[in-house]
């Protein structure tokens, strides 16, 4: 496949695109033997053979997972001075993967791991408004004052938090189950919601992203995800 040299290198992880760059019109890259200096330059990424100050660069494939994350696991691949990570739910001779986005220690269910920045950024960044469905468990019952205040917006430390959707699942008056959808993804944002409305999460699990529902895991299971589900959560 024709790639742009600098594209190939940035995802082989040689640095930033912007980075990528300065190598070549340095003189720093080789293809096929022959220093490349043209940022127009494109490569057959599956049959061309790159070199960086000397060193072979590759690109690893592509690899999309999906797991039914547990309560009690952190989604850094950074030490985590003991606490347990997501990744450690994997087998060891896997690809170095990142989460796509996150799910903080007590939150459960769907989330992504894969090695390709381009799916991460179409799933996570605010400009696509990717809307993500949550079973969300609190005390108490319900008003429909609460469900306006979601939807209106709440201020968490100064910042505005916004559910594009709000919808009762059951309530008995001891507890209530709710679904709400986000197309934001800030920092604890539901906890911080919920909160605001007088109603802490007992219970969070996230069940969707897209049109893509976690349906097939127990808790702790992962499985890859097919290209026709990559390409639909790409392109939905």
């Amino acid at each position: 496949m024709l790639v742009r040299l600098q594209k190939f290198l940035a995802e082989a992880g040689v640095g930033s695109r912007r980075a990528c760059e300065e190598f070549i019109q340095q003189g720093r890259v080789t293809v096929n033997g022959r220093v490349i200096t043209g940022l127009g330059t494109k490569i057959e990424s599956d049959s061309d053979r790159v070199a960086a100050d000397g060193k072979s660069v590759v690109v690893e494939k592509k690899v999309y997972i999906v797991i039914n994350k547990p309560p009690g696991f952190v989604c850094s691949s950074a030490d985590t001075h003991g606490l347990k990570r997501v990744l450690d739910l994997l087998p060891p001779k896997m690809p170095r993967l990142y989460t796509v986005g996150r799910l903080d220690f007590d939150s459960e269910g769907l989330l992504l791991l894969t090695n390709d920045g381009s799916f991460s950024l179409r799933l996570t960044h605010p400009r696509y408004k990717r809307p993500k469905k949550y079973r969300v468990l609190v005390g108490g019952n319900w008003r429909a004052e609460m469900t306006a205040r979601l939807l209106n917006g709440v201020v968490s430390d100064g910042e505005r938090l916004r559910a594009a959707s709000v919808a009762l699942v059951r309530t008995d008056g001891v507890t209530t189950e709710l679904e709400l959808v986000l197309r934001e993804g800030k920092n604890r944002q539901i906890r911080r919601m919920m909160t605001a409305v007088g109603r802490p999460v007992q219970r969070l699990v996230r069940v969707a992203v897209g049109d893509f529902e976690l349906t097939d895991l127990e808790p702790g299971q992962w499985r890859y995800l097919k290209h026709e589900e990559v390409q639909r959560l790409l392109h939905d």
